[in-house]
């Protein structure tokens, strides 16, 4: 399995150590809520728990995908999954799903933000109601679960949350700025979120993939701004487990993909914009989503 370990050059290269948190993180029993789980990592994230005894909060748009897969996974591993479409890119979704979950009396030990997607085109050639649906969806609605999970989850003295970043999160991302910059809050936030909770038994980590096999890039709408090693969806939740499991701030999945991320702050940072500009200028015209 191609996934960060503790034997891994990234972590002998770390110069920081996350302090650990008191106890294992356990899973039988208690309740993950997904974003973004009708497919990709969300997907994986779900398959995974599922086996390990979590029950689930499955939540995206595509509803049949959702009920399928809660089928499937209550079928195989004899666990609750609990299904509610929505769309978190739109104001107010993020309340409304907690309002949902807190009427049915369902508590949220692990809090997986997932769900998320990119635009790919110069910025001022992209709808601005894209644009503005990508920050709602990877920042606001990411932002408004961390707060509305953190309270209960610190009044038991443990959970998790994990908030999908990516390595795009490193530096900024010309043709896809707006992605690059949402990714960046992301993993700013959660290290922060990280440093405030870590003695109060509640682990954050930001999970930072490079490019992963999904429906990602049918979205963006071209395979070709899948810079660095490309991995499963599954060991990119392994890793992710891993990493909350060891009380670490964030995490880049595979130590290739970390090496890439960690050296473009080592240059001058006008000079890692151009060559990202260079790599990732589009070779042909792009077909725009809602054009």
């Amino acid at each position: 399995m191609n996934s960060l370990s503790t034997s891994s050059p990234a972590s002998r290269f770390s110069s920081v150590r996350p302090a650990p948190i008191t106890g294992p993180f356990t899973y039988p029993g208690r309740r993950a809520l997904i974003t973004g789980a009708s497919s990709g990592i969300g997907e994986s994230f779900a398959r995974v728990l599922a086996a390990r005894g979590m029950n689930l909060i499955l939540v995206a748009r595509a509803e049949d995908k959702l009920r399928a897969l809660a089928t499937e996974l209550s079928a195989s591993h004899g666990i609750h999954a609990e299904v509610m479409p929505t769309d978190l890119g739109q104001d107010g979704a993020a309340r409304a799903l907690w309002g949902r979950c807190e009427a049915r009396g369902l508590e949220v030990d692990l809090l997986i933000n997932n769900a998320g997607f990119a635009t790919y085109a110069p910025f001022e050639s992209s709808p601005l109601a894209r644009e503005h649906e990508q920050v709602m969806l990877n920042v606001t609605a990411l932002m408004d679960l961390s707060h509305l999970a953190l309270p209960g989850m610190l009044a038991r003295g443990e959970g998790g949350i994990i908030n999908v970043a990516s390595t795009a999160g490193y530096q900024p991302v010309p043709y896809m700025a707006v992605y690059g910059a949402t990714k960046a809050f992301v993993l700013s936030f959660t290290e922060a979120l990280w440093a405030e909770n870590r003695e109060r038994g509640v682990r954050v980590l930001a999970l930072c993939p490079g490019p992963v096999e999904t429906p990602f890039f049918d979205v963006v709408g071209t395979r070709s701004v899948a810079v660095g090693v490309m991995m499963t969806s599954e060991q990119v939740v392994l890793a992710g487990l891993r990493g909350l499991e060891q009380g670490r701030p964030s995490l880049v999945a595979g130590w290739r993909n970390w090496l890439q991320a960690n050296l473009a702050r080592l240059s001058p940072r006008a000079l890692t914009v151009k060559i990202a500009a260079g790599m990732m200028k589009p070779r042909r015209p792009l077909q725009l989503a809602g054009s």
